[in-house]
């Protein structure tokens, strides 16, 4: 029975019912076994309190005065549409005589519209930004918490000396993030950026920067026996790496 248990939480079913990405099956299955076994309800409830202390501290706030922005579009609409309502009224009675205006307020109508559909656009591409950040977080949140997850520690070579960073692999879910937690002054005039060999090509992912947030993580491509490099360039980053100035090695 213990072997049962311990091969059900080797799975992610608990991570996976946690998250609502559980078929029916699975769910029954889930809320079968966090009835029946002591073990696997208390390994639920501490992932549902390591989740909700992580959503907690990785919260999207929604950019400030964007409500507004919206409210005011709409008042805006709203005024804009019963004026050309009015005029249209007017033209109707003495058309030769409001022609102008009727075709004045037409044009008001269709630049609102296309004000509207910009405004909606960057709406949506703000939704779409988030379900970004929460699929990110959400993979941050197996990767640290997957009893699959490897972890390798990554220092840098003489070019670098003070560089600490952790690289966490998850072979299971297709993973990797990297937590550089000290990066060495640099020149002005140069920064540190990163590197990924994916299908024997060097992929760029973009310049390295000493963060405030020491948790803070970065993804990275996953791929078997990938490896990433950190590297010196100027400052704005480079096309392609400066292999010369290469001051650490990811292996997984």
């Amino acid at each position: 029975m213990k072997e049962k248990i311990k091969i059900f939480l080797d799975t992610d079913l608990l991570e996976k019912y946690l998250l609502g990405s559980t078929t029916t099956e699975e769910s029954l299955r889930v809320e079968r076994y966090i009835a029946m076994y002591p073990e696997v309800r208390e390994a639920y409830n501490e992932l549902q309190e390591n989740l909700e202390i992580f959503a907690k501290m990785h919260a999207l706030k929604t950019p400030q005065g964007l409500k507004e922005q919206i409210l005011f579009r709409i008042r805006q609409e709203k005024r804009s549409r019963s004026k050309f309502y009015r005029f249209a009224v007017a033209a109707s009675i003495a058309a030769l005589i409001f022609a102008g205006a009727t075709y004045f307020f037409y044009n008001q109508n269709k630049s609102l519209q296309e004000e509207n559909l910009i405004v909606n656009s960057k709406i949506q591409d703000l939704e779409n930004d988030m379900k970004i950040q929460l699929e990110d977080i959400r993979n941050q949140y197996i990767v640290l918490n997957n009893p699959n997850t490897r972890r390798f520690t990554v220092n840098g070579n003489k070019k670098a000396q003070e560089l600490k960073a952790v690289a966490y692999v998850n072979p299971v879910k297709k993973l990797s993030y990297i937590n550089v937690s000290n990066l060495p002054q640099l020149p002005e005039d140069k920064c540190f950026q990163m590197w990924a060999e994916v299908n024997g090509e060097m992929v760029n992912l973009g310049i390295i920067k000493q963060f405030d947030d020491k948790e803070k993580l970065l993804a990275l491509p996953y791929a078997d026996n990938a490896v990433s490099y950190i590297t010196i360039e100027p400052q704005g980053g480079n096309e392609t790496p400066t292999v010369q100035n290469i001051v650490a090695n990811i292996k997984f």
